[in-house]
């Protein structure tokens, strides 16, 4: 019987898991992961960019929240995280949702800083698309850093793993919660048993059976293109993000030593709402993983003709999960849900890296 069992080996499980024991004062904390690694699936599969605000100007919620929070992310995560890049914000003369003065206003609010872009890096840009750049305050995380930081963190919080572990169902106990698990090389007892349970499984938070109905907010998967590119020349030391609408942005992606590309209407491959007790992942395992960089690059170098030197090099396809209500602000809240017929089971969903905090201020105030 363990005090508490985190489902899900990504960034967000991992924090949960070592928060219990560490802060908490849980004795007995495991966590459960269907893979052979951790951090192996979105918190690796992603552009890598630890938010400032800036690219929310529709959602002042959830660009506040990451200005709280990136001091102190930066802090904590010091020695995972990359600055040695000029990091510029430009806003579209045709097609933005936001105005330069819009922006610059938002930002205001919000206390992120705006410098005018140098002369050297204008000619970044075509001028006739772009109506305005500025350089902003914004880093990047090497994924497999942070994975390091993961194993060790376990290990320090003395978390008890089960990897390559699939949890099946949830079911009501007479003392808690049992969770009934598979894996290939399951040599001891099917079940596993908790007073409390954390679902951190990101895009899994509603594929088990049992007593466990499912998530109250609705949510949508998409499956995602990340196209993964080698820089030469004066983008080499940049990251750009054109806002805000049907637009791109490239950041450095350290933990390949490339930049990412992402492109707000190529990306997404495809869309659908979740299903109850439904797994996404069969479903990206069978996509026909067929690049779309070229559209990606073809509509970004109108406005960064210096893309065309940009040498492609690979692809990441992930499912990303987002909640159905912030379809039309963009906005990233945090889910936090506890379920009324499982007590003690919760379902937590971020949509940056950085909520993180969110997350763990709402666990303070539960009494575990």
């Amino acid at each position: 019987m363990h005090d508490a069992i985190v489902i899900g080996g990504g960034f967000y499980g991992v924090a949960v898991a070592s928060y219990l024991a560490e802060k908490r004062g849980l004795a007995s904390v495991a966590l459960v992961e269907r893979d052979a690694g951790l951090l192996g699936r979105a918190s690796l599969h992603n552009q890598a960019r630890v938010h400032n605000g800036y690219h929310y100007p529709r959602s002042f919620v959830t660009a506040f929240r990451s200005r709280v929070n990136l001091p102190r992310f930066a802090a904590d995560f010091a020695g995972c995280i990359v600055r040695d890049f000029v990091k510029i914000y430009a806003v579209a003369r045709r097609n933005s949702l936001v105005t330069p003065r819009q922006f610059r206003r938002f930002c205001g609010q919000i206390g992120a800083r705006l410098d005018a872009l140098p002369g050297p890096l204008s000619g970044v840009f075509d001028r006739s698309l772009i109506e305005e750049a500025f350089v902003v305050q914004e880093y990047a995380f090497d994924a497999a850093k942070l994975a390091n930081w993961a194993h060790q963190c376990l290990a320090d919080a003395a978390v008890e793993r089960f990897m390559s572990t699939r949890v099946e169902a949830i079911y009501r106990s007479p003392n808690g919660i049992r969770l009934a698990i598979s894996a290939a090389n399951l040599s001891g007892p099917s079940d596993l048993h908790a007073r409390y349970v954390f679902n951190c499984t990101y895009s899994g938070l509603n594929g088990f059976g049992g007593d466990f109905r499912g998530t109250v907010a609705p949510l949508k998967h998409e499956i995602t293109e990340m196209a993964l590119l080698r820089m030469t020349g004066s983008l080499a030391g940049l990251g750009v993000t054109v806002v805000d609408g049907p637009f791109f942005s490239a950041m450095p992606y350290p933990a390949r030593g490339l930049h990412s590309l992402s492109h707000v209407r190529y990306t997404p491959h495809c869309a659908w709402r979740d299903e109850l007790h439904g797994s996404p992942y069969p479903r990206l395992e069978a996509h026909e993983r067929v690049s779309r960089v070229d559209w990606m690059l073809r509509d970004a170098m109108r406005y960064m003709p210096a893309l065309a030197d940009a040498t492609y090099v690979d692809s990441m396809f992930e499912i990303k999960t987002l909640l159905q209500k912030n379809e039309v602000d963009d906005g990233r809240p945090i889910l936090f849900e506890k379920h009324a017929e499982l007590p003690g089971c919760y379902s937590i969903l971020g949509g940056k890296i950085d909520n993180i905090y969110d997350i763990l201020a709402r666990l303070d105030h539960e009494r575990l």
